[in-house]
């Protein structure tokens, strides 16, 4: 397995930063999987799925997002992603996902996105899903807790107050709220995995759990109001294979019943080739779960099935 690194320049300017891992030099690759990360976490956390997916015979690629590890560069720049985020960080899925096919030429391509990154992938399905094999949406959900509309409008409210880069106090709770099913707790953080060695590191990780600005907040919440329109679900290739994979005690998919929305409304719109899968007992992060060697296994025996449709 080879492990290595590189940037390219968006258009806009941000320099974004990739992970890249690849099977050893005698393994021809079956297929290529772009990851697309969480909010406030970072790219490198992929690298355990990334080694095992080489081991597998995949080459994968995983960037940080703009206003997360290296491509912040300085953890003082975490959760400040400038002007327009949401639309900026679709723009550098788009040309990743351009260098991967340059890189890797005839090789079917998967986009597996976890968290925000798979609110990422519901949006860049809408536009380049038919040029994928399929996608894969881990931690993920088809609505929030709140209108989007209103929370927009809060955000706004926020920023002009306090300003654009202030901490949004809205993305704080957030996260409190997702934890208060699993309170008391050591960290405040038991809602990511009941694995604590796994949370433990998440917090000790100082590019882990920052807060995000009041104007990323802003732009991903606009960002969802054109995601979840009909209008734009309804442009997914109906014969796109997708993998919706979960924890039953997730509380971002509302313990499931978030992501089934998602599920209903995809199947209402005619997509059928649609594989669900709700671990029971896990939580969100079901890459760093205690049954991460069963979550893995899952995904691999999907696309290999997928591959060989």
């Amino acid at each position: 397995m080879q492990s290595t690194t590189f940037t390219y320049k968006s258009p806009d300017g941000p320099e974004i930063f990739v992970y890249k891992w690849t099977p050893e030099a005698r393994v021809k690759p079956k297929a290529v999987v772009q990851i697309a990360h969480g909010a406030a976490e970072h790219a490198q956390r992929y690298e355990r799925f990334g080694h095992y997916l080489a081991d597998a015979g995949y080459v994968s690629y995983a960037s940080d997002h703009r206003g997360h590890g290296k491509t912040a560069s300085v953890l003082g720049k975490a959760g400040i992603a400038g002007p327009d985020a949401w639309n900026g960080i679709l723009r550098d899925m788009r040309q990743l996902n351009e260098i991967i096919r340059k890189e890797n030429p005839g090789l079917p391509v998967f986009f597996f996105g976890h968290s925000m990154g798979s609110l990422i992938a519901q949006q860049y399905i809408q536009s380049w899903g038919g040029e994928l094999k399929g996608a894969i949406l881990s931690g993920t959900f088809g609505s929030w807790g709140g209108d989007p509309a209103a929370i927009v409008v809060m955000g706004e409210q926020a920023a002009q107050a306090m300003g654009d880069d202030a901490p949004s106090p809205i993305f704080a709770g957030m996260f409190e709220n997702f934890n208060k099913p699993f309170e008391p707790g050591k960290t405040g953080l038991e809602w990511l995995s009941r694995d604590e060695v796994e949370v433990q590191k998440y917090v000790d990780d100082p590019w882990c759990g920052f807060p995000f600005s009041n104007r990323l907040v802003i732009d991903m919440f606009k960002g969802a109001l054109d995601i979840w329109a009909p209008e734009n679900e309804k442009r997914i290739p109906k014969d796109l294979p997708l993998l919706v994979a979960s924890g039953e005690l997730d509380p971002a998919g509302a313990n499931t019943a978030s992501v089934n929305l998602l599920v209903e409304r995809y199947r209402s719109y005619g997509m059928q080739d649609i594989t669900v899968k709700f671990y029971p007992g896990a939580h969100h992060e079901i890459l760093n779960e205690t049954n991460r060697d069963e979550v893995q296994r899952d995904i691999l025996i999907w696309m290999e099935a997928t591959l060989a449709k």
